[in-house]
This record gives structure tokens, C-alpha cells and sequence, in this order.
């Protein structure tokens, strides 16, 4: 055999037995069934989770409501629903700050864990539809991410105050000038409601082609972005996505800054409801610091050049860096879009 010959024969054997391994690790992944039912091998979700404490596993989850609270963290962890959409499998519970010491420990379903995988579901915190809503404490998640490479695909998340608590784990304790970098998380075509701050944290996301949807409130604000000093790597990226609203929610706002340099930037944004023109929210002064930014937003989007500064305008040549890959390639070079 030639040296042409042996050279290609040792890649051939080489590629199919990376593809050999590749396949035996997809089929060591263990699949456990849920249904409320009785159908399946478990009838609620966090029976599934404590049943695989090493993680790697997928759990599939029958159409039904299921009302608990769930906890997963371990990696490699998928949660997929088996209806037909994702309205068929909910996951529901209604805790809020109040009832449960917090809002960090108020969420319907918290996930600590890295690599996790979540698609056409529903996670929702119902606290408003059950219980009289009070000044303090109606803070209420439904989602809780703090896991890095964080995937979820056609979600809905359903809330008022804090719905989706996108956040990392822990930068506010890093040395001031050190770098930290967020947990990194990427939604596409999931659907997101409530009112105050209901996309709020401090994680790296992108969210690529959402509709995210207000609903009725003295402030509708979209996001509470909480990047803590210059030099954490964290910010919120909002690609192609749609906003709508509910009859009443009329004064609907961007953002405001949970921290001194909230980030977040909206990109080609399709508005069908009516944005304050102001765009954005003063909070305690953090405004000054933060980096509020647009690209393309039109429908009734407003007169930008009503937005409050220092807020701004992109040109077309800024877009690419708030490309997937480019905003969560991280270290590890991640692609979340290839995560399936």
C-alpha cells in the first residue's frame, strides 16, 4: 500500500471510530419516561432527576400538568416534552419571594447544573393567578438557570415579577478587576412573559427569535440585566425576536439596570405593541454605567431619537459581534446552535 493509501485508510479508521464513539456515547445517555398518568417509569418530573444523580440522562415528559417544584443539579440533564406542543407538558408551581425566602428559592423549576437541554415545555410560576399580589415579596420565577451551556428550545415561560431569572454563579463575589465569566445560556424560539423585570440576572444569553410578551402592570419592564463590574463577562443578546403584549400593558420598557453595568442589546426587534419611547429606565443612578443598545428595531418601536442616553443606536457593521457563536463561543469555543 502506498503512502497516499495509508494515509487515508488511517483517517478513514480514525473518523468512523470517532463516529463510532460518538454514537455509543448518545446511546449510554439513559432515557426515563414521566407521566403523570401513572403511563410512564415516574409520575413527576423530580422523581426522574433524583433518580439519576450522575446526570447525563433524558427525561421525557408525557402531556400533562405537573405542579412541583423541581431542582436538577447535575449535568447532561434534558427535559424533553412528548405532546405535540409545548402548551402539552407544564410545569408549574407558585412560590413567590414570600412564601419561600426569597426570590432565588421561588422558582417552578431551578437548574444548577451544567449542559442542561429543555425543549417544547412549558415552565411556569402561577403565583399571581392564585394568590392577591402585595408591594413586596409577589417576586414569583418560574425559571431559575444558573448552569452554564444552557440550551432550550420552543419553552414557553409563563410569569408576572421575575419570570426567567437568567443568571450565573456568582460573580458578585469575584475581587473587583477580576474577570468572571457568566453562565452562558441560549434561547431560540421560546416564548416569555410577565411584567417587572421579568427577564432579569446576570448570565450571558442570546435570544434568538422569541416572542416575548408583556403583561398588564403599572411598569412593564423586560429586563433587569445585573453585570456587576466591567470586567464580568456576562449581557443579554436579543436576535430577531418579536414583542407583543396584553391588553393594558402600555407602557412597555427595555429595561432598567439591576446592577451598574447591565448589558443588553436588542437586535432587529419586531415591535407589536407600543415601546415608551424613552426605550429604557433610570434605576438609583446604575443607568450612567450600563450599555443599553439597539439595532433595527422597527414596528411601533417609537422615535428612537427619544431614547434616553446614553443608550444608542448600532450601525450594521457592530451586528456581528453579537453573533451566537461570537457572544457564547466562551473558552470552550460553545455552539449552541448545534445542540440539538
Amino acid at each position: 500500500m502506498g503512502l497516499r493509501a495509508t494515509i487515508m485508510s488511517t483517517a478513514l479508521a480514525l473518523l468512523l471510530a470517532a463516529t463510532g464513539q460518538a454514537a455509543a456515547g448518545q446511546a449510554a445517555k439513559k432515557t426515563l419516561v414521566v407521566a403523570a398518568d401513572g403511563s410512564g417509569q415516574f409520575r413527576t418530573v423530580q422523581e426522574a432527576v433524583d433518580a439519576v444523580p450522575e446526570g447525563n440522562a433524558r427525561i421525557e415528559i408525557k402531556p400533562g400538568e405537573y405542579r412541583q417544584v423541581v431542582a436538577i443539579k447535575a449535568n447532561g440533564i434534558e427535559l424533553r416534552g412528548a405532546g405535540k406542543r409545548p402548551e402539552d407538558v407544564v410545569l408549574v408551581y407558585d412560590n413567590s419571594a414570600a412564601s419561600s425566602g426569597g426570590t432565588g428559592k421561588s422558582g417552578s423549576v431551578s437548574v444548577s447544573g451544567d449542559d442542561f437541554y429543555a425543549e417544547n415545555l412549558t415552565i411556569a410560576n402561577d403565583f399571581e393567578k392564585r394568590h392577591p399580589r402585595t408591594d413586596e415579596g409577589s417576586q414569583a420565577v418560574a425559571l431559575l438557570m444558573t448552569g452554564d451551556r444552557g440550551v432550550f428550545r420552543h419553552v414557553r415561560l409563563l410569569g408576572y415579577q421575575d419570570t426567567l431569572y437568567a443568571n450565573g454563579k456568582g460573580c458578585r463575589a469575584v475581587a473587583e478587576g477580576a474577570v468572571c465569566r457568566a453562565s452562558r445560556q441560549y434561547y431560540a424560539d421560546c416564548y416569555i412573559e410577565g411584567h417587572v423585570d421579568f427577564i432579569f440576572g446576570d448570565a450571558k444569553a442570546v435570544f434568538d427569535r422569541c416572542e416575548i410578551h408583556t403583561m398588564p402592570h403599572v411598569m412593564d419592564t423586560i429586563t433587569a440585566q445585573s453585570k456587576v463590574t466591567p470586567t464580568e463577562d456576562s449581557g443579554y443578546v436579543f436576535r430577531d425576536c418579536t414583542v407583543t403584549a396584553a391588553v393594558g400593558s402600555d407602557d412597555i420598557l427595555l429595561g432598567r439596570p439591576w446592577r451598574a453595568y447591565s448589558t443588553v442589546v436588542w437586535l432587529n426587534t419586531d415591535f407589536k405593541a407600543p415601546l415608551d419611547p424613552a426605550g429604557w429606565k433610570e434605576w438609583d443612578g446604575k443607568l450612567a454605567t450600563s450599555d443599553y443598545a439597539e439595532f433595527n428595531s422597527h414596528g411601533m418601536a417609537g422615535d428612537v431619537s427619544k431614547r434616553i442616553a446614553p443608550s444608542r443606536q448600532l450601525k450594521a457593521a457592530d451586528v456581528a459581534q453579537y453573533a451566537t457563536r461570537a457572544w457564547l463561543a466562551g473558552t470552550d469555543g460553545w455552539d449552541p446552535e448545534k445542540v440539538r
